[in-house]
Parts: structure tokens; sequence; C-alpha cells
């Protein structure tokens, strides 16, 4: 998804805590410090921190700056490895098989099975390091001005890590934005919407 693009889907978050003065001159240095780290040679599952908004592999912020007027944008990168079920129980039934045939030669009838999920843990470290990992971008743009943040993305896993990252960072929580509390922060009266009854169209 992309806020570049004629169409996007997004969740929009506002932030709920204040934002100290002194925020924004170590704004990038809090990216750095929860920025992506990349595991195509590590056995890792997945792997999520922020990027640059241009480039998924600046970590560092120095070539494409954050700051858009009164806008800051980054993204955020998940890279998730996915070893098909189906090969990795193949390669656990081969490992087995070979186990038991040791087993044999040793005089033992079975395999313990503290032994089996060892076997199954070597497997797939050794899989994990066959597959590499799929990349995938959400990006972020945070106006400023009315501690509005626009998440391009829909999915209820992405929103929870997003928002758990985010406050991991930055020490500021920040809640959804939903259409009545949006509605709240245009009219003069709040009371107002109290009085408001949904429209059936059919």
């Amino acid at each position: 998804m992309s806020f570049l693009k004629t169409s996007t889907s997004f969740t929009r978050f506002r932030i709920s805590d204040p934002v100290p003065p002194s925020f924004w001159p170590e704004f990038v240095e809090r990216l750095r410090r929860n920025a992506f780290t990349d595991i195509d040679e590590l056995p890792e599952e997945r792997s999520l921190g922020w990027v640059a908004y241009e480039d998924m592999l600046d970590v560092n912020f120095n070539l494409n700056p954050v700051e858009k007027g009164q806008y800051v944008a980054f993204a955020l990168r998940l890279d998730t490895r996915r070893v098909p079920p189906a090969v990795i129980k193949k390669h656990l039934a081969v490992a087995l098989r070979k186990e038991e045939a040791m087993m044999r030669e040793m005089g033992k009838k079975f395999v313990s099975r503290d032994r089996k999920k060892e076997l199954k843990e070597q497997v797939l470290l050794r899989l994990r390091l066959r597959f590499l990992p799929i990349p995938a971008i959400f990006e972020v743009v945070w106006n400023t001005a009315d501690s509005v943040v626009y998440f391009a993305s829909t999915q209820q896993k992405m929103l929870d890590a997003f928002e758990d990252l985010f406050v991991r960072s930055f020490e500021l929580h920040i809640a959804p934005l939903s259409p009545y509390e949006l509605a709240l922060t245009k009219v003069k009266d709040p009371l107002s919407l109290e009085t408001i009854e949904p429209t059936q169209f059919i």
C-alpha cells in the first residue's frame, strides 16, 4: 500500500499524550534506535522496524529526510520468513528416520519426546536459512500540526504491531481515530452529536 498511489487503505490514529518540546530534536534518533534489522543471514522468522519512506533499505535516515513540511514520513518494514508445512514435515521425517537408525545401532528402541522436539528445532533452523524472508512495507505519515498519524494498513495484526512499536519508540500513546471522534473535532457543540440518529437506507 502507498499514499502516493491513486487509492489506498489506511487507519488514522490520534496522539493521546502531549508531545514535549524536546521530542522533535531527537525524533530521528528514536527511529534509528528502533530501525529494521535485516534477517537474510539469520534464522529468525520475522523482523520489524522503521525504515525511510522512500527507501526500505535506508535504516539510518541520512539520505531520505523524514521532515515534509508539517508532516514527518517514514515506514514500517516487516520481513517474514515462511517455510511451507509440507517441507517441514518431509525434512522432519528424514531426520527422525536417521535418528531411529542410530538408536537401533545403540541398542535403543525409540526416540525420546525431548529428542524429537530437539530434532524439530534443528530442522526448522536449517530450513529457515534456506528460505529468504518476504518484505512488506507499511507507510506512516504523521501530521504534526493536528497530532494525527496515518498508517497504510487496516489489518488488525499490523495495527497492533504498529501501535506497540510506536509506543516503544516514541513513548507516546496513540488510539484509532473513529468517525465519531473525528466528528467531535468538526462541531462546535459536541453534545449536538448525541441527538443524531442513524438513517436506514433499506
